[in-house]
């Protein structure tokens, strides 16, 4: 099986008025002529289905309605059909012209509510009529597919909306290893790490193998070598701080699987296809380019700095001339990113995955790459299909 089911999709249902365009707005969303757009009202006369890969959510299925105002016999056939698809909605849209907010978007609402299905006000042609005053009060996006206004706004809205089942990351290694495996953890010890401690990808990491009916071995990278020869049998899967990702990746066998807590935290809290497309574009920077760090957490910043000096470090020594970086942490991130070439994200071990995949998407709408602190470093280091193994390599993600 290629392709996720349809019953295993994301259900997105747009529902409104006869001609508000909500045809042209899942043309847009999909960036696919999906459905036939006419300035007749009426065009719509079944649901249409659309199925699709719609980053980051993931595989989701739009369903494009007839308007809830159809007139006639045949109309009532048609707004019959809506409701019901109206009720097997994960998420909906209901898009309106302008502000217009009246008795058939209430009643959508309701029933939405009445089911307990998340929904937004779209609040369409707003080249012609913007929303304003009360109609602002809701949750909504302001768009116009004449002018592409709002799209964006629209996709960022449907992962605010969508429910956390849909969002569930995935487990962080217990899929990647069989019951009974061995998991053989590299956690240095430097300066960053915790004081009697370890850090929170290193702990959920193990917690996630144990549950899985894994067992680990944790060990520096110093001992590693040593650690692997007293191994009655290879071990499932090594995984590394990415500091030590050469040191690592020297010391264990190339049939070993091998990658790093960031990368599989890159998987695990964000769109890991967009984040390594997002590393590859690090071949196209050069001298003077402007670089985003992002930092999830806020911390006291130590003499060699994963963030702030190494990464820089590796960029520059990879490019072969100066970068302009900044940094910037928490919630503290650009409301413009048109001046970065890239941007370089934490693994985002406190934030869950909306957040980061939002963070992807504000990228993805302004045409910046993004990715994260271990996809790069395995990228400049030399190590980057390596890392990406235990996912199937790079070559399941071109």
């Amino acid at each position: 099986m290629r392709k996720a089911p349809k019953a295993l999709r994301l259900h997105i249902g747009l529902f409104g008025r006869r001609n508000v365009g909500k045809s042209s707005l899942l043309n847009a969303l999909t960036r696919q002529d999906v459905a036939i757009v006419s300035d007749v009202a009426g065009t719509t006369t079944d649901p249409i289905e659309k199925t699709m890969e719609l980053a980051p959510l993931g595989p989701v299925l739009f369903i494009d309605t007839a308007g809830i105002d159809d007139e006639g016999a045949l109309g009532a056939l048609r707004v019959e059909r809506t409701r019901a698809a109206l009720a097997r909605c994960d998420v909906a849209l209901i898009v309106t012209e302008g502000g217009a907010w009246g008795a058939f978007e209430a009643g959508l609402a309701a029933a939405l509510d009445a089911q307990g299905a998340p929904w937004a006000a779209i609040y369409n042609k707003a080249d012609l009529q913007r929303a304003e005053g009360e109609a602002l009060k809701r949750k909504h996006a302001i768009t116009s597919t004449r002018t592409g206004e709002g799209i964006g706004a629209t996709r960022a809205l449907l992962i605010e909306l969508a429910p956390e089942a849909a969002l569930t990351p995935p487990p962080v290694l217990s899929d990647l290893v069989s019951p009974g495996a061995c998991v053989v953890l590299v956690t240095p010890i430097d300066k960053e790490a915790p004081k009697g401690r370890l850090i929170m990808p290193q702990v959920q990491a193990i917690r996630d193998a144990l549950d899985g009916d894994a067992y680990c071995l944790v060990t520096k990278e110093r001992e590693l070598r040593h650690a692997l020869t007293n191994l009655k049998a290879p071990p499932a899967l090594v995984v590394t701080d990415s500091q030590a990702f050469l040191k690592v990746a020297a010391d264990t066998p190339p049939e070993i699987p091998m990658t790093s807590f960031s990368v599989l935290f890159a998987r695990m809290k964000g769109d890991l296809g967009g984040l390594v497309r997002g590393a590859l574009a690090i071949d196209q920077l050069k001298s003077g380019d402007q670089v985003l760090i992002a930092e999830a957490c806020t911390h006291h910043p130590i003499t060699e700095d994963i963030g702030r000096v190494k990464i820089p470090r590796w960029l520059r020594q990879y490019v072969g001339g100066a970068l302009e970086i900044e940094v910037k942490s928490g919630r503290d991130f650009p409301e413009d990113l048109s001046p970065y070439a890239l941007v370089v994200h934490c693994g985002g071990c406190v934030w869950n995955r909306r957040a980061v995949l939002a963070r992807q998407l504000r990228c993805a709408e302004a045409g910046v790459p993004m990715t994260n602190y271990g996809l790069a470093i395995a990228f400049t280091l030399g190590v980057f299909d390596r890392a990406l193994g235990p996912f199937g390599g790079l070559d399941a993600f071109r």
